[in-house]
Parts: C-alpha cells; sequence; structure tokens
C-alpha cells in the first residue's frame, strides 16, 4: 500500500472511475423525496476562473450531501453559450464565433471535470445548440401568441462599441454598457419588447414567497419593480384642445405647480414651441439624445431645461403654468412630463432657483409655519393651505379628495405606476439566437412556421458594425407562412438573457427532441430547491426568470409560480493587489521582491496593498489549474469552502491553500494507520465513551451546518475537531476509534470526494462512499456522564473537580465539601452561605477569620 498521498493519481482514477459507472446520473422519478440543486451555468469564455471554482464546489457538496441523506438530486450543467464576446473573437481572430464557442465549452467541461463535480453530464446543453434555442424561439413564439412580445419604435440605450441596444439593466450606474464599457448613448429603433409590466404586480407581490432568499436581493428587486400609488392628471394645452398628462404620487401638492417638463422627446414638444424658442429647444434635445439615462437621471447632477414657450392651464387653480423641457426627464417613464411643485419636492426645488421659478407653498407643518424666503422644501406631510375648497385639511386626507375631485371633473384618475420597464429584447448581432418573426407586407409580423430558424453558417466579418445577417439576402428573403407572398425574416437576434431565463425548466427533460419539456417532469423536479449565483444577477436574471416562469404557467405548461426556491449569492474571490496610488497602475506580485515593503519596479514609489475581486487587469488572479496541478481538486475544494462562509467574499491565501493540503495529508495518514488495525476492546470504558461523545458530536454539528444555510466552512471545522479528537485517542483500533475513522471519511466526502473515495475502499468500503447513507446520529452517545464542577471560595477559583451529571444541588454541594479541594480550602472555616450554579460551580462564602 503507498503511504504518500498523491492527489493527482487518485483523481484521474477516481473521476474514471464515477465516469464509468454513471455514478451521478440523476434517476428516475421514485418515492424518495426530490433535490434540485443548480449552480448558474457560466459563458464558456475558454477557462474557469476561481469565482466559478467557488460557486460550482459549493452547489455540488450540496448536491453530495443530499443524495446521501436519502433524496433523489438533479445536479447539471450547461452553457450560456451566446453573446458579443463570441462574435467580437470572431471579428479580432478571423474564426467562426461556433467554432470559438464550441472549443471554449470543450476545454472548461474538461476543467470542471478536473474539479469532480457531480453533475449529471447527460444532461448538458448549450444554448447556441440549434437543439436548445429551436425551443427559445418556441417559447418566444408562446409570448408572441399572448399578446406579450411586440414590436415598436423606441429610444434605446445604443453600445457604439459593440454595434448593439442594450436593455436598462445591462447599463451600469455610471452610463456606461455592462459589457464593452462604453459610454452609451441614446437612439430611436425599431425594436422587440416582452410585456414584463403585465407582471409587475404579481412579481412585487410573489418576493413575499421567497423567504429563501437574502432580503438584499429581494430589496433589490423590489426597488426596482418601484411601485408609486398615485394619479394622472391631464393640465390642458393653452391655444390647444390637447392636454399634458402627468403622473403624480403627490396630488395634494397640485395648486403648487408653477411649471409642467416635458421630456425631449415627447411628441407634444414640436406643438407647444412657439417659433422664438424653436432653435433653442431643438438644439437642447439634440444635445440631450447624446447623454445616457443614467447621466440624465443622477441624483448628484445639475438638471437642466429650456422653456418651450408654450403654457398649459392647471384645472384646479385656472392659472396659467409655463412648459419646459428638461434632461431629468424620460419619455420612457410615465407618461413622459411632470408638474414642477417647487415647494415640496427637492429636485423640483433645485430646478426652480436655477432658472428664477416661483415658489408656491401649499402644505405648511401641523405645529407652526415655515419662514419665508423658502431655503428648502417641505416634503413631509402637514395642513393645505392655498390650496382652494381643500385648505385646512390634513395632505394625507387631501390626496384621495382631490383624486376624485379630478375625476369628477373629468381632469384625472387614480393610477398606479411601476419603475419597471418592458423588456427590450432585441440585439443588432450576429452571434443570438434569431427572432422567429417573418415580416409580410400584408399580414405584418407572421411567426416562422419551422423552427429553428437556424443561423447561417460561414458569415463574413468585416468589423464591429451591422450584424451580417442583414447582409446576407438569400437567408432574409422568405415567403409568409400566412399568405405565402414574399416576405423578409426578422434580422434582430435575442437578448441572451432570453437562453438563461428558462434553462433550468430544459434540465429536466434535457433530451426530449419533441418539446421543450413535459409538463409532468417539469413540474416533478422543479422549483430548483437550492440556486447558487452572484449577486450580480439580482436583477438581470433571476426578476427575468421569474416572469418566464409566471408567464409559461398562464400558459399551461407548469404548474408552479416561482423558480428558485432557496437562493444563495455567494461572495467574491478575491486576490491579493498591489497597486501605485501616484500613476494608478497595478503592478504584477511577481515583480515585487520584498513583500513586507511592497515598491513600484519602475518608479520606486510605495504600493498600497489590498485584497479586490480577482481581475486579469489587476494581476491579482489565481489560475485554478495552478492550483490543481500542485495540490489536487480536493485541496482546492476544502480552501474555498473552508475560507470564508459561503455568502461572504473570500480573500485568496496561498499559505491556507498548503494548510488545507497538509490537513488532507494528515486525515490519508492517520486512515492508513486505521486500515491496518484490527478491532480491539479497550478496558478503558471511559475513554472510549469520550471518543464516541466526539464523533456523534461531529456527525450532529456537521449535519446542522449543512441545513439550509450551509455553513460548509464550520462543518469543515468539525471534521479538523473529530480528526484531532481520533489522533489523541489513547486507545487505537477499538470499536469507537474505528467508528470514528469511518465517520470522518463519511463526512468528508462531500468536501474532498477523491480521497474520500479512496480511503472508504481502504477501510472495506463494499461501495462508493458516494452511495453511502449519511451518517445517522446517536443521540445516546452525546449523554455526558461526568462534567467539571468549578470550587470557589469567596469568588476565587480554587479547584475543579468532576462531578456526575445529573448530581442536584445537595449532592454538589456535599460533593464540593468532600473533594481534596473542599477539604484543603474549608477546614477549620466556618461557612456562612453556599452559592450553587447547577453545572458550572459551588461558591462557598465564609466567615472572616
Amino acid at each position: 500500500m503507498d503511504s504518500r498521498y498523491d492527489p493527482q493519481a487518485i483523481e484521474t482514477k477516481w473521476q474514471q472511475s464515477w465516469a464509468a459507472a454513471q455514478l451521478d446520473r440523476t434517476p428516475e422519478a421514485d418515492d424518495r423525496p426530490k433535490f434540485y440543486a443548480l449552480s448558474m451555468f457560466p459563458y464558456p469564455s475558454g477557462n474557469l476562473h476561481m469565482g466559478h471554482v467557488r460557486n460550482y464546489t459549493i452547489t455540488d457538496a450540496i448536491a453530495r450531501v443530499k443524495r446521501r441523506q436519502g433524496f433523489r438530486v438533479l445536479h447539471p450543467m450547461g452553457w450560456d453559450a451566446f453573446g458579443l464576446p463570441a462574435e467580437n473573437a470572431a471579428i479580432d481572430r478571423g474564426v467562426q464565433p461556433a467554432d470559438w464557442t464550441y472549443q471554449n465549452v470543450a476545454q472548461m467541461r474538461e476543467q470542471l471535470k478536473q474539479l469532480g463535480l457531480s453533475y449529471d453530464w447527460d444532461r448538458e446543453v448549450t444554448t447556441c445548440s440549434p437543439d436548445y434555442y429551436r425551443w427559445t424561439q418556441w417559447l418566444f413564439l408562446q409570448f408572441f401568441e399572448a399578446g406579450l412580445a411586440y414590436q415598436k419604435e423606441a429610444t434605446v440605450n445604443w453600445d457604439p462599441i459593440d454595434q448593439t441596444v442594450l436593455a436598462n439593466e445591462q447599463v451600469d450606474s455610471e452610463g456606461r454598457s455592462w459589457r464593452s464599457g462604453a459610454k452609451v448613448e441614446r437612439r430611436q429603433l425599431k425594436q422587440w419588447f416582452l410585456k414584463i409590466t403585465d407582471y409587475a404586480e404579481e412579481l412585487l407581490q410573489d418576493l413575499n414567497q421567497l423567504t429563501g432568499w437574502p432580503e438584499r436581493v429581494r430589496l433589490m428587486q423590489a426597488n426596482w419593480i418601484g411601485k408609486s400609488t398615485g394619479a394622472y392628471l391631464e393640465f390642458p394645452i393653452v391655444g390647444s384642445s390637447d392636454r399634458v398628462k402627468v403622473f403624480t404620487t403627490r396630488p395634494d401638492t397640485v395648486y403648487g405647480v408653477s411649471y409642467v417638463v416635458l421630456a425631449p422627446e415627447h411628441p407634444l414638444v414640436a406643438q407647444v414651441t412657439t417659433p422664438e424658442q424653436q432653435a433653442a429647444v431643438e438644439a437642447f434635445a439634440v444635445e440631450v439624445s447624446q447623454t445616457s439615462e443614467m447621466d440624465r437621471t443622477a441624483e448628484d447632477r445639475p438638471k437642466r431645461g429650456v422653456p418651450t414657450g408654450g403654457f398649459v392651464t392647471n384645472p384646479f387653480t385656472g392659472q396659467p403654468v409655463p412648459i419646459w423641457i428638461a434632461d431629468y426627464v424620460l419619455v420612457e417613464y410615465g407618461t413622459g412630463a411632470v408638474m414642477g411643485v417647487p415647494a415640496h419636492d427637492s429636485r423640483d426645488f433645485a430646478f426652480a432657483q436655477q432658472y428664477g421659478l416661483p415658489v408656491q407653498p401649499v402644505i405648511q407643518p401641523t405645529e407652526g409655519a415655515i419662514a419665508e424666503p423658502w431655503t428648502a422644501p417641505f416634503t413631509e406631510a402637514g395642513v393645505m393651505v392655498n390650496s382652494g375648497q381643500f385648505d385646512g385639511l390634513p395632505s394625507t386626507e387631501a390626496k384621495a379628495k382631490i383624486i376624485a375631485f379630478a375625476e369628477e371633473q373629468g381632469w384625472g384618475q387614480a393610477h398606479v405606476q411601476y419603475r419597471l420597464r418592458d423588456w427590450l429584447i432585441s440585439r443588432q448581432r450576429y452571434w443570438g439566437c434569431p427572432i422567429p418573426i417573418v415580416h409580410c407586407p400584408d399580414c405584418g409580423p407572421v411567426a416562422a412556421a419551422d423552427l429553428p430558424v437556424q443561423l447561417p453558417d460561414s458569415v463574413q466579418f468585416s468589423g464591429r458594425g451591422p450584424s451580417p445577417l442583414a447582409q446576407l439576402e438569400d437567408w432574409v428573403t422568405t415567403t409568409c407562412p400566412s399568405c405565402g407572398k414574399p416576405a423578409r425574416r426578422e434580422t434582430d437576434t435575442m437578448d441572451t438573457f432570453m437562453c438563461s431565463s428558462w434553462y433550468y425548466l430544459r434540465y429536466s427533460d434535457a433530451t426530449n427532441p419533441e418539446i421543450a419539456f413535459a409538463k409532468d417532469k417539469v413540474n416533478d423536479w422543479l422549483p430548483v430547491d437550492q440556486y447558487v449565483g452572484g449577486i450580480e444577477h439580482a436583477i438581470l436574471h433571476l426578476l427575468y426568470s421569474r416572469f418566464f416562469t409566471k408567464v409559461l404557467r398562464d400558459r399551461g405548461l407548469l404548474s408552479f409560480d416561482e423558480p428558485f426556491k432557496q437562493l444563495l449569492t455567494q461572495g467574491m474571490v478575491q486576490g491579493l493587489t498591489y497597486k501605485n496610488p501616484k500613476t494608478g497602475k497595478y503592478v504584477p506580485s511577481d515583480r515585487i521582491s520584498d513583500p513586507s515593503q511592497p515598491l513600484d519596479p519602475d518608479t520606486g514609489d510605495r504600493l498600497e496593498v489590498f485584497f479586490e475581486k480577482m481581475s486579469k487587469s489587476k494581476y491579482n488572479g489565481v489560475d485554478p489549474a495552478r492550483v490543481l496541478d500542485r495540490y489536487g481538486a480536493d485541496t482546492a475544494r476544502m480552501f474555498i469552502l473552508f475560507k470564508a462562509p459561503p455568502e461572504k467574499d473570500l480573500e485568496w491565501d496561498d499559505a491556507d491553500v498548503e494548510g488545507q493540503f497538509r490537513f488532507l495529508n494528515r486525515v490519508w495518514r492517520l486512515v492508513q494507520t486505521a486500515s491496518q488495525i484490527e478491532v480491539t476492546a479497550t478496558a478503558d470504558a471511559k475513554a472510549e465513551k469520550d471518543l464516541r461523545r466526539a464523533v456523534h458530536t461531529a456527525i450532529q454539528a456537521v449535519t446542522e451546518d449543512l441545513e439550509e444555510d450551509y455553513q460548509l466552512n464550520t462543518a469543515i471545522a468539525e471534521l479538523m475537531k473529530l480528526t484531532n479528537a481520533l489522533n489523541d485517542a489513547p486507545t487505537a483500533g477499538s470499536p469507537a476509534y474505528l467508528e470514528g475513522v469511518r465517520t470522518l471519511v463519511l463526512l468528508l466526502a462531500p468536501f474532498a470526494p477523491h480521497i474520500a473515495e479512496e480511503l472508504w475502499q481502504q477501510l472495506g468500503g463494499m461501495q462508493s462512499v458516494h452511495l453511502e447513507l449519511w451518517p445517522e446520529l446517536d443521540e445516546s452517545a452525546l449523554v455526558v456522564d461526568e462534567i467539571p464542577l468549578v470550587i470557589q471560595v469567596m469568588g476565587k477559583t480554587r479547584g475543579t473537580i468532576m462531578v456526575p451529571a445529573a448530581a442536584d444541588r445537595e449532592q454538589l454541594q456535599q460533593l464540593a465539601e468532600q473533594s481534596e479541594v473542599g477539604q484543603r480550602w474549608l477546614t477549620g472555616q466556618t461557612i456562612r452561605k453556599v452559592i450553587v450554579v447547577p453545572g458550572k460551580l459551588v461558591n462557598f462564602v465564609i466567615a472572616p477569620a
């Protein structure tokens, strides 16, 4: 028997064995409860990074535990394979996106297998495969048939580098593209949308069902949906029969309106603009069109505007109110118009001060009054003033009365509005799922008859300009499925989030060639019991997936409301980072001669040292292959799981990796020794009891750590305690000792599956350790016969004795007095009082000498 721990040899051996035995194949439906463990699938970039390793190792440990706890487990993997990086790679390298993508898939699949992840590879999905995207297209047509997919002219976010449209959710807080980093522009294009707003209220209310999600994620979604309760109010345009319609959550302030603002793109702008203001208005509109939505609505940015020269009438006061256009009003939000009430809104107040617009207070504090001139708006509830028939009412009560009055007069109506906008899914790129629509001059947009509408092969890219699809006349030209006349295919492809919004459903029936998924199978496996992925998908992917699930439920394709029962958002993996604060440049660690005094080798400047998310540009990444080659997959897994709780950021430390390697070597030596020892009885009954208690304490603690919140780091800490207890055991070879060794291997298996399998076989295991049931807790082993009792005299500890755990107060006092410690400190003393804390201490209060 080889006494040396050789992780590479062991891991290769068992990975091949498990694959041959199809150990991780998903079981068919049976009487066992199901458990669906899922990691967010990756984009096939070509190489795993440590963030991938952490995500997949966490989920794998959970799946392995659940199998052994008696669940039938679905644990699949696939590839989010469409998207701009592949197309840009094709442009830069002169290759086809499909070739680049499938090569990366093959490479990353092998890397995942090296980690010993227990995936059912028979259920692998790749979103760029026609076998998958035909069903993405079919699902799009489900939305189309339900009236939830439509095309319209819209002002959209345009990425000038990647030459495509972005959804609002794909633009960061600085107004830059989430992929290219380019400053986003605004353009007017005809685009495809999904009507997610039809489900806004249900998406909001059903967040209450998601008790297994982090509160932070639920709050992010609630804020993104952004429910506002208020009213539509209509302001007649002076000299016209048209009206400007605004939405407001503060109808109680309508008597204080001193101006109305339209978005520069609002369709009424041209009508209300006077000839004198036309040039200024048009120039301002052009300038604003080149500004991102994020910049326009940023709280810390000055609001800019231009008067149109036109007026509306405030129907409540009968007074004329000037109409402005301003950059902070967006045509896609609400009605594209707002009423300005400077006295009671911070943004309006700043705008009015900047442009000298009047401030008319209509609410005052319940107690006292605000001194004039006003230096800040009053935004709280109060008492109505300067508001005609509503004077004297509490402003909270006046809201409902003003809305009712507006409805009675035909000036408005109560309304609930959402910040959420319809999901823009059109992309002007090649490497995406084609939208299965044919445009007919007579019939309009018609569903394609034969799916999949396949991407043409061997396309030519001339640069990052328009999609080559629109240039392929043979592909674009077709016939209308409805009337048979000449027609043209849609040349936009879908947002890649369309593919990832349903992939978790396909896994339930991944090889079905006839339908996207069978209803009985999707209802059997779904919802996902444990989903693991990054918090960066809190809005994009998670919200879209919830929307998809609800639409498909309403189409009768499945029977549940929410796709993901439990959500774990793992923290980032951070690397040690060196940065020159003067130049702003990052320095690779291998260029630093003295890490204790890190200096920039080029400038001699002292470097800042800190942990930050791993990134190639910051030279702080760690290649998983380097760790696997040196220490093996089990060590990498143990470090990832032990270093930090799953939801917290993890700071990479080579010394801690080495520490986990040493721990696995300790376990290896322990089991090597135990596997050659015959079972022998021991005369030391107390030692045997203590060791069994340590073994079953470990079973209890590890099992509890793995319930719901999955504190994998503390579970591994318990394995270390058990290892110490076994190494310190006075008698090797006793029944309790050998039970402890076997238990250690059984508990270790989800975290370090290869070494556990090898050691289990050495201990005589008849089947795979991963098929063994989870160790069963013997609660009687936890019973403590004796406990330590502290003896104090006048509050000072004088010694400790062992006493029966079940002893009552009187017995504890007697045992303390009769003990050697008690005899030494109490002989000849007058005991005035005895304080007994059961299970802890006895304190004797004696008379002064």
